[in-house]
């Protein structure tokens, strides 16, 4: 039996009629449908959406069991931590468009390094994330144990050392939620943000190794055995919030396995849908629509797709209030 969707929904179903809003409403119930029918879901997080709070929606799905694996960015991986321990610290530049180079200069040498109209707070931020990490990096070194980027950050929070450091509801931060139930993530391209440059540092420096963290093809290797046991019936649907690595890393299983491996009877994605505020463009990954993705093997022809030329972080929350009935 349907269950009633709440005035959120309800808004969105009675306002969100025509255009961009329209698709809105119609991958929304496209995720729905997909779950319904049996299938799992991926969501990629591309972009700055954990400083953007994505949490706050995002983590309630986690929890719900409305995402089966996550595939991001590593600042998103490291950023929404970041939030949860130092969230009072942050600070918003609502006129940030008016921000000449010298302000942008005075805010780094204040430590405060900016996405958009928020700036990250380096030493509450970085550096109290670090002196835990790093041990944790040491410890598994010294055991002889390797993992991957979101297995350590799980170690961290799971240890409990920074409940103290807590500035935030923790319901509302997605990585901790993810923890909680062990998701699968992959991390594509980790060594692009803050704490793949602080741990090359260690390797710099001759303190760690760098086999103590596992790479990006063993997360592909990981990937490509995850896609074909969970592959199967309604399948895996993508939902894709912007482009780059996050979400073309993962995409790219399905054809790896067919093409590069020659199994048969690979299922491809079974649902696609990009938020993008990319414009289609000739060469431009953001901005190509499912169609193409049709011959690089990743998506079927009967793939039901979605393509949403907006806001992720306006649109992402309402689809997820639409999943999650509100």
């Amino acid at each position: 039996m349907e269950i009633k969707k709440g005035p959120v929904s309800q808004f969105l179903e009675t306002n969100f009629l025509h255009f961009n809003a329209a698709t809105v409403v119609d991958a929304a119930k496209g995720y729905d449908a997909h779950l319904t029918a049996g299938g799992k879901m991926l969501i990629s997080l591309a972009g700055a959406m954990s400083t953007a709070e994505l949490g706050i929606s995002l983590a309630e799905m986690i929890r719900q069991g409305k995402v089966d694996i996550i595939s991001c960015t590593g600042a998103n991986l490291e950023e929404d931590v970041m939030n949860l321990v130092a969230h009072s610290h942050y600070k918003r530049i609502p006129n940030y468009r008016d921000l000449t180079p010298q302000d942008e200069l005075e805010l780094l040498l204040n430590k405060y390094n900016r996405v958009t109209d928020t700036c990250i707070p380096e030493e509450e931020a970085f550096r109290k994330i670090q002196h835990h990490i790093e041990k944790i990096w040491k410890d598994a070194q010294a055991k002889g144990e390797r993992y991957f980027p979101h297995e350590y950050m799980y170690k961290l929070l799971l240890s409990g050392v920074l409940e103290n450091d807590y500035e935030i509801d923790p319901k509302n931060s997605w990585v901790l939620a993810a923890a909680e139930r062990n998701l699968p993530i992959v991390v594509p391209g980790w060594e692009d943000s803050t704490m793949g440059n602080i741990f090359a540092s260690y390797v710099i420096k001759g303190e760690l190794q760098a086999s103590t963290v596992k790479n990006g093809i063993e997360y592909m290797v990981w990937l490509a055995d995850f896609y074909e046991k969970n592959a199967i019936g309604q399948g895996i649907g993508f939902f894709q919030i912007g482009g780059g690595i996050a979400g073309d890393f993962s995409m790219c299983v399905a054809p790896m396995l067919e093409q590069d491996l020659e199994k048969e009877n690979i299922l491809k994605w079974r649902y696609y849908c990009q938020i993008t505020d990319s414009t289609t463009s000739y060469g431009s990954y953001s901005g190509c629509i499912p169609n193409e993705k049709i011959t690089w093997g990743k998506l079927d022809v009967d793939t039901p797709s979605y393509v949403i030329e907006s806001d992720a972080t306006i649109v992402a929350p309402l689809i997820f209030a639409w999943v999650l009935g509100k």
